[in-house]
């Protein structure tokens, strides 16, 4: 598959961005798994296994698989663990495919260590920095409540910023940029052909400017305020909103978690072994 456009819905795409999906609804159902420690009013954990999906977003280059990533979480995280809040979910839905899809398009030269790393740190930052002035924008209209810390009334700002600072430094960098940088060179040409497209192979010495798109960089403005709306709209509770709480978690306890993690992991190896079967 010889691609034209990000944007453009070719054949095996469909294939790709199921593969992609599950892969990262695999990862999000895992970290539910690891827990995560207060430090006074912080909660410091794993937030995710950024390094799978970022990596495959950057293998495949198409906006759909971008857009599968979020839809993994909605799909084998809030659904089967039972707990859907349709306005809630958009806010993932449009910040991390945005951020994702924009970083993306940054990488030239992907033989460039030092370009690879600085794309994983940009999905990860535009992302978390976003979701951030969301949740601060949250507080100031009054749908969410602040969680103030004594000494420093008006915390919110500090919150979030320390909260950013840390997840740049556990998801972005320790799960993010390290794993990356071993995971995309080894991938990197062998697993597109398997799924029907071409590999990246980009421009040598090529400078991440290159990549810079005003249609993405519009894409990123925008999906923020809509994020904003979707969230805060959620937070008030309207009427329109499509909520789903079985809560399974709470009602059969952790050891639930293996559900969602075995169907995307059955998902994902039903989708690679159709695809080798196609290929060979």
């Amino acid at each position: 598959m010889d691609r034209s456009s990000w944007f453009s819905f070719e054949q095996g795409d469909m294939t790709i961005f199921i593969f992609v999906m599950a892969l990262s609804g695999l990862q999000y159902a895992i970290t539910e798994i690891i827990p995560g420690f207060d430090v006074g009013p912080l909660e410091i954990g794993v937030g995710d296994f950024i390094f799978i999906p970022i990596v495959l977003v950057l293998l495949f280059r198409t906006f759909w698989a971008a857009l599968a990533v979020p839809v993994g979480e909605i799909v084998f995280e809030d659904i089967l663990l039972g707990d859907f809040n349709g306005l809630g979910v958009m806010e993932d839905l449009l910040l991390v495919s945005t951020a994702f899809f924009f970083a993306a398009l940054l990488l030239r030269d992907p033989e460039n260590r030092v370009q690879l790393a600085v794309v994983v740190l940009i999905a990860e930052g535009l992302n978390e920095f976003l979701a951030m002035f969301v949740d601060v924008g949250k507080v100031y209209v009054g749908v969410e409540e602040l969680e103030a810390v004594p000494g420093l009334p008006e915390s919110v700002l500090v919150l979030e910023g320390v909260d950013f600072a840390v997840q740049m430094a556990i998801t972005g960098i320790l799960f993010g940029v390290v794993p990356a940088l071993y995971l995309y060179p080894k991938l990197h040409g062998k697993i597109e052909p398997l799924l029907g497209m071409e590999p990246y192979r980009g421009t040598p010495g090529a400078s991440m400017l290159e990549g810079f798109s005003w249609k993405a960089a519009t894409m990123a403005l925008i999906a923020f305020p809509l994020a904003f709306a979707f969230a805060a709209a959620g937070e008030a509770g309207f009427g329109f909103n499509i909520v789903w709480e079985a809560e399974f978690l709470e009602t059969y306890g952790q050891p639930f978690i293996l559900v969602p993690v075995a169907v995307a992991a059955a998902v994902a190896l039903v989708v690679w072994q159709l695809a080798k079967r196609r290929s060979a």
